[in-house]
């Protein structure tokens, strides 16, 4: 999974503009909030994703509501409001559950972009990186291990790249500090994306 290309799509062209204007915030602090809440996204579906249920679940939802065309016109979905937001919110419920306020927290701090803008953020990427997943799997005909196998080894390339908030997230979602994170994926995954 290539996070650098899920990013460069993010960011390019009128994205970044339509984005910023969304959520109230200037260009250069959204583009670092961005950068901050992509592998955060991407790092909480892959602990989700460590569980057979999280996993499958993941899979039937790329497969139901998510097959990449929001990749296609990325601006006009920001500028799109309400019902596409509030499905990001949905989707941000599954993939962190009550660690939200946390993950939210860290963004801020990272970027500089306060949590009431923050919160707006978060929503509008969700639906993107699912959407960018939903291509992945169809372009490649991933089943739900190889899924699941992708998500695995983009999070081992972000904690590689030693990034303090893939550190960040996993204190947040190991949360009874045994250092195993899969008790605390299966718990987060038990509702995952299942009635998306």
């Amino acid at each position: 999974m290539n996070i650098e290309g899920l990013l460069g799509q993010v960011l390019s062209g009128g994205n970044v503009g339509a984005i910023s204007q969304a959520i109230g915030a200037d260009e250069s602090t959204t583009s670092t909030a961005i950068q901050a809440a992509l592998p955060m996204l991407i790092g909480g579906l892959a602990r989700n994703a460590q569980s057979d249920d999280g996993a499958s679940a993941l899979a039937g939802a790329l497969d139901r509501d998510h097959d990449g065309s929001v990749l296609d016109d990325i601006a006009g979905f920001v500028m799109g409001g309400g019902a596409q937001q509030s499905n990001g919110a949905g989707i941000l419920g599954h993939i962190f559950g009550g660690n939200q306020p946390a993950v939210e927290q860290g963004v801020s701090q990272a970027s500089g972009l306060d949590l009431g803008t923050v919160a707006k953020l978060l929503p509008l990427l969700a639906p993107i990186v699912m959407g960018y997943l939903g291509r992945q799997k169809q372009e490649q005909g991933l089943d739900v291990a190889s899924l699941a196998g992708m998500l695995g080894g983009a999070q081992q390339q972000m904690q590689e790249q030693q990034s303090p908030l893939m550190g960040m997230l996993s204190a947040v979602l190991d949360q009874n500090r045994d250092g195993s994170m899969v008790d605390d994926a299966i718990r987060l995954a038990g509702g995952f994306l299942s009635r998306r």
